[in-house]
């Protein structure tokens, strides 16, 4: 296994424990988990770095990269619902997109055909990282008592209720519509190979 997918395989296995610390009572265990995130964030970058430096270029890497992303992504917006940050309906939302753009992505990739990303794909990630950053931080600070007892008010304005559902929907909005236009612009590469599928398991 190449060191990128090594990196890659690292972020899913960090994952299960940044959501165990994410539960822990204590503000040092919310810490921990904020490290482990940034920590599992970071191996994205780097692995994509040495991909591109030394050309460890693989259909399995090009397949698990991605979809370790939104199984980061996916558990951290899960994890939001749980402790109370974020409304389930809009997480749903967000997951299945994700979840079902990266399979019909890595499905297409394995049949050899080139699925296209739309224009705002890469905005929709950032707005994504942005927002789970913002949540995650400001939620470790908000449960860190010496953090916390330095602004008070701040922190209690940055995570009030509106401006959380305020910067969920908007991820939500943006994520699904991306969704929706990946979708249209590969609708004939789509239709092609559910074609193909049908004829290649009918019985002759």
């Amino acid at each position: 296994m190449t060191i990128p997918n090594q990196l890659t395989t690292l972020r899913i296995i960090l994952t299960p424990v940044f959501l165990y610390f994410l539960f822990q009572d204590s503000s040092g265990s919310k810490q921990i988990a904020l490290a482990v995130f940034l920590a599992a964030a970071l191996t994205d970058w780097y692995d994509g770095m040495i991909a591109r430096k030394f050309g460890y270029q693989s259909e399995w890497g090009r397949f698990l990269d991605p979809l370790a992303d939104k199984i980061l992504t996916s558990v951290a917006f899960i994890g939001f619902v749980v402790i109370g940050l974020a409304q389930l309906w809009m997480v749903l939302l967000i997951v299945i997109r994700d979840i079902a753009i990266t399979i019909l992505r890595g499905y297409c990739e394995f049949k050899g055909k080139a699925f296209y990303p739309s224009k705002g794909a890469k905005i929709k990630t950032t707005i994504q990282m942005v927002v789970l950053y913002y949540l995650l931080v400001i939620y470790v600070a908000q449960n860190s008592p010496k953090i916390y007892n330095l602004m008070p008010e701040t922190f209690d304005i940055m995570l009030h209720s509106i401006v959380v559902y305020a910067l969920m929907l908007l991820v939500t909005i943006f994520t699904v519509w991306t969704g929706i236009v990946y979708v249209f612009e590969n609708r004939k590469l789509i239709a092609d190979l559910y074609v193909n599928n049908r004829k290649s398991t009918e019985p002759y």
